[in-house]
């Protein structure tokens, strides 16, 4: 789960980081509001930021500067209501513009390889990482903080000094490890600052984080009742909210077959054969194991929610789940779909056989079983294919 700039920079305010003061509006009025609250407290400008989930939104024209309120209000009234990459911003942040004198890149990351948390830092701020990586790689300096001590004093320094903050080293030193303690307490894959600013305020300088983005993981959300308030419907996609909703786990890819499995290993096999076979899954979608029909026929419904899904390839193991349930699961969904495609199903297991009759009784003929999964694939990847041929 993908967080607003403001509710990123809400958690680094929870470990003691420094962020500059901010508000949020959801009006030009109330943009106008924060920006004379900036200004009669002596900031020179303010900063209004469009907060949209989605990377590039300054040179989309969602960040723009205002010297007055009356500007501030017309740059919000501007940003408000703008498309940056198909999405609609309904919130600007405001804040004192900040007197930058050097901008650097601080993010730790869920690093799967090591199975540890990398805190990683560049002396190239203000710019997107993977454009760093790309252009200059060894300007990125990595550590791995301890799996049970967290990051240690020494790293902390190392990092410092490899950026050349040797006068801010004590600062940054407590910001790189709250920034740790962030993602740990939130259960996060990624805290971002960027940029971590040395920031001048009349003769005095500081570390400030002027950015920042937290992405959540989502397994972890029961923990943090107060995280899934944090969520952004507005900019989810209608089908993974629906997913959610249902309590199914569904990934939507770029192929043509669409994949109903119990079981995210055999959701997992089944994509790699349809790959072999030369098909394309459109979505990882895993019904769990003890799917009633209900549910089946959710499940259904999310799969043909994409236009480009040609074919479906169902694969039930009936331990837990009952092969029958399935079956008129997937007889419900097909009366009262307005696509149909054709459907191959392969169940085994718990009902398996009455499952057949269910199927063969319903008699839809876009609709085939098959006993083998190397026979189901073998099928749906040929229908998929079908009319792709008749049209051609």
């Amino acid at each position: 789960m993908k967080l607003q700039e403001y509710h990123a920079k809400a958690l680094l305010l929870r470990q003691g980081l420094p962020v500059p003061d901010f508000a949020i509006a959801q009006s030009a009025a109330e943009a106008r509001s924060a920006a004379e609250r900036f200004l009669a407290g002596g900031a020179g400008k303010v900063v209004i930021k469009a907060q949209v989930l989605v990377g590039g939104r300054g040179k989309a024209g969602g960040v723009k500067l205002a010297g007055s309120a009356e500007e501030a209000e017309q740059v919000a009234s501007a940003i408000l209501g703008m498309d940056i990459k198909g999405i609609t911003v309904r919130r600007v942040l405001v804040a004192p513009a900040a007197e930058i004198e050097h901008e650097y890149y601080l993010a730790a990351v869920l690093d799967r390889a090591s199975r540890k948390v990398m805190v990683m830092a560049s002396a190239e701020g203000g710019v997107e990482i993977e454009q760093v990586a790309e252009e200059n790689p060894d300007a990125i300096v990595r550590v791995h903080a301890h799996p049970h001590l967290g990051l240690l004093d020494h790293q902390a320094r190392l990092l410092g000094f490899r950026l050349g903050l040797g006068a801010h080293l004590r600062e940054f030193g407590v910001i790189a490890r709250g920034l740790y303690a962030t993602m740990v307490a939130n259960d996060a894959d990624l805290v971002e600052i960027n940029p971590l600013a040395v920031v001048r305020e009349g003769d005095a300088r500081s570390l400030q984080c002027l950015d920042a983005k937290v992405t959540i993981d989502d397994s972890a959300l029961e923990r943090h009742p107060d995280l899934e308030q944090m969520r952004d419907l507005d900019e989810e996609d209608p089908v993974d909210v629906a997913a959610r909703e249902q309590g199914l786990s569904f990934i939507r890819l770029d192929g043509t077959i669409g994949c109903m499995v119990n079981g995210a290993g055999l959701a997992m096999t089944t994509m790699d054969l349809i790959k072999r076979a030369g098909g394309e899954p459109a979505n990882f979608l895993d019904i769990g194991g003890g799917a009633k029909a209900d549910k089946v026929a959710a499940a259904m419904t999310l799969i043909l929610a994409d236009e480009s899904v040609r074919a479906i390839l169902v694969n039930i193991f009936g331990g837990i789940a009952r092969g029958d349930e399935v079956a008129h699961g997937l007889v419900e969904a097909r009366a009262q779909q307005e696509r149909h495609v054709p459907m191959v199903v392969r169940i085994v297991g718990t009902n398996a056989e009455l499952a057949a009759r269910i199927l063969a009784d319903a008699g839809d003929p876009d609709v085939t079983t098959a006993e083998t999964l190397d026979e189901a694939v073998e099928r749906v990847v040929a229908a998929s294919r079908a009319p792709a041929e008749a049209s051609a």
